[in-house]
């Protein structure tokens, strides 16, 4: 069993976060005020003050189309930011759980193991691979590449040329909690079945409609088949 008072939630108001609340309430979820992640000393003085023995670290600049006009913020908090968090947890031997992306891969055949290349095709998803690399230092970590979306589709279209593995936030945030329950470490991809990003929309709520989109209608680049190969997820779930 998870002791939820031990645990630090980076990233708390997110989407992922605001349904880790649900499932797991007595999990410390910081704001962003108390425990900002490009601020060493203040995340080190609240660690100090408490019994602690893994952060989820779930706190980021997410959004690809204000990440390639701000890159330096993407710097600073996708890859400072989680730097210091391994840094931290060095320092007071907390298990790391890092939430990375599918994007890391470069989306030309799907259907991704946790050692296939990485090669991303946007500044987002180099921040989170430069995140997976200050992690990778630490042994007692645990990567999770996933991807999430809201419980109901925010927009009018999706897409139908692009390939995930994305269930909604709430689906998923159950998912790793199960999974945290293993204690693995390591890399982990978590997902659903194979599906257009236009399928995963109609899934969510099958009498909305939702027209179709392209792509290669954005201007800015982004992987066409990110689905994953969640079959180590299944296993260590299945055995825990």
């Amino acid at each position: 069993m998870l002791d939820q008072k031990r645990i630090i939630f980076t990233g708390g108001s997110g989407l992922l976060g605001s349904e880790f609340r649900k499932i797991l309430p007595d999990i410390n979820y910081p704001a962003s005020s108390q425990f900002n992640v490009t601020d060493f000393a203040q995340m080190d003085a609240w660690v100090q003050n408490g019994a602690y023995s893994m952060i989820i670290h779930a706190a980021a600049f997410t959004s690809p189309p204000k990440i390639e006009q701000e890159p330096l913020k993407a710097v600073d908090v996708n890859i400072i930011g989680t730097a210091n968090v391994v840094r931290l947890c060095m320092k007071h031997n907390l298990k790391l759980v890092y939430i990375s992306t599918d994007y890391v891969f470069r989306g030309d055949k799907g259907n991704y193991r946790e050692d296939d290349e990485v090669f991303p095709v946007n500044k987002y998803a180099w921040s989170k691979l430069g995140g997976e690399c200050a992690v990778r230092m630490y042994d007692n970590s645990l990567i999770i590449r996933t991807t999430f979306g809201p419980n109901v589709f925010p927009y009018e279209k999706a897409f139908t040329d692009q390939w995930t593995s994305r269930e909604s936030a709430s689906t998923t945030a159950g998912m790793i909690a199960s999974l945290l329950e293993t204690g693995a470490t390591g890399t982990v991809h978590v997902g659903g079945p194979r599906k257009t990003v236009f399928e995963y929309a109609k899934s969510l709520d099958p009498a909305k409609e939702i027209k179709e989109l392209s792509i290669h209608e954005l201007n800015f680049t982004v992987p066409a088949d990110t689905s994953l190969d969640c079959g180590r997820f299944t296993a260590l779930v299945k055995n825990k």
